[in-house]
């Protein structure tokens, strides 16, 4: 069974895929059934605990990250805690790991960042 959100991804090709309608069954790739990548929570001081600042205009998310091509954020998403808003933004290993972006997360929101090293993590309770 799937759920919403969940990522999977390939351990031969790398290829990761983000579950959109939650179904049965399990994902294939190459052959072989698709790892799911289990969320992890960051803490404060991680490099992977997104710094958010919100004023009434937008909101702006940034990270303490490295990035470079062997270590680097592939991207950032922000998941309202009812789940009907996601927003997305990817980012090449080269430039910082920031988004702004307008919200009207009522319920407050999740930010998750998909590392090329450490996976899936998320920061809670904004």
């Amino acid at each position: 069974m799937t759920l919403l959100n969940q990522l999977f991804k390939c351990d031969i090709c790398g290829n990761v895929a983000q579950i959109v309608h939650t179904g049965a069954g399990s994902l294939v790739c190459c052959g072989e059934e698709m790892e799911e990548v289990k969320e992890q929570i960051a803490q404060q001081g991680n490099p992977h605990f997104a710094i958010v600042e919100k004023n009434e205009q937008e909101i702006s998310i940034k990270f303490n990250h490295e990035m470079t091509i062997e270590h680097h954020i592939e991207f950032v998403e922000v998941i309202s805690n009812d789940e009907k808003y996601l927003k997305r933004k990817y980012f090449k290993s080269t430039e910082p790991a920031e988004m702004k972006f307008k919200c009207d997360c009522k319920e407050g929101f999740k930010v998750r960042v998909y590392c090329n090293i450490h996976g899936l993590i998320a920061t809670k309770g904004f």
